[in-house]
Order: C-alpha cells, then sequence, then structure tokens
C-alpha cells in the first residue's frame, strides 16, 4: 500500500487513536504511516466481539445448567477461545476441552487453576463462579 492510500476512516474502535502502518513512500521505501482506523476492519472487529458476545451468553446459560464449568464462560468473555487458552496456559487443547466439564473443572489442582486465572486476569475466586450480572 502507498503512503497516500492509507486508510483514515476513523473507526470507533481506535477511540480517536491512531495506529502504526506500513506503507511504502514516494521514494519506494517502507516507512511506518499513522492511520486512524479503516471502515472495513472495524466491521470485522465488531462482528467478532458480537460473536464471543454470543458464545459467552450460550456459555452462561450452559454454567447455570450445570453442563459446563464457568471456565467457558470467562474465556469467551476475555475473547478467547480453546485454541487461545490452551496457548496462553500451556495446556493442551484437549485438556482445556476436558476442564470445560463441570466435574473435571472442580477437581482441578489450585496450580492449575492458577494458570487459567492468569491467563484470563481473574482471581481464583472470580474464576470458580459466575458474575451476578451477564455482562453488557
Amino acid at each position: 500500500m502507498k503512503k497516500h492510500e492509507v486508510p483514515q476512516d476513523q473507526a470507533d474502535s481506535l477511540q480517536g487513536q491512531r495506529k502504526a502502518m506500513y506503507a511504502v513512500d514516494e521514494d519506494g521505501h517502507y516507512g511506518v504511516t499513522p492511520s486512524n482506523g479503516w471502515e472495513a476492519e472495524a466491521l470485522v472487529l465488531d462482528q467478532a466481539i458480537e460473536q464471543f458476545a454470543s458464545l459467552s451468553n450460550d456459555a452462561r446459560q450452559r454454567v447455570e445448567q450445570g453442563m459446563s464449568s464457568p471456565l467457558e464462560y470467562h474465556m469467551y468473555r476475555k475473547r478467547m477461545d480453546v485454541t487461545v487458552l490452551a496457548q496462553s496456559t500451556g495446556f493442551f487443547k484437549w485438556q482445556v476441552r476436558r476442564h470445560l466439564l463441570p466435574a473435571i473443572f472442580s477437581a482441578l489442582s489450585e496450580s492449575k487453576k492458577r494458570r487459567y486465572c492468569e491467563a484470563l486476569g481473574l482471581s481464583l475466586a472470580e474464576l470458580g463462579q459466575m458474575p451476578t450480572e451477564p455482562a453488557q
């Protein structure tokens, strides 16, 4: 992309901030050019956020029905999936999926739960329970 083609669409997701993008200048050299957003990028980001909100609401229902552990809800609320959570904790994906089962999750050692806490930015108490209010 050429420097003068860098999008400047005032994306709401950047909240007035700017981000660096690489572009080619007049001399054909790559350099950093500031951008305040791109409409297509903002649209895709909004759709992804909506998808994670839907997944977390579905997970909340499964947790309330005793079909899943609170870990599933927290994973989606933090905009992660099984792959990202596994990479963040050092567990295998099959282990993370297994830990989504309520009986398995409740039997996890404190050290394993702390790995999830660190990856999700939660305390042990928060990890083991659902928030009283659904997240917006």
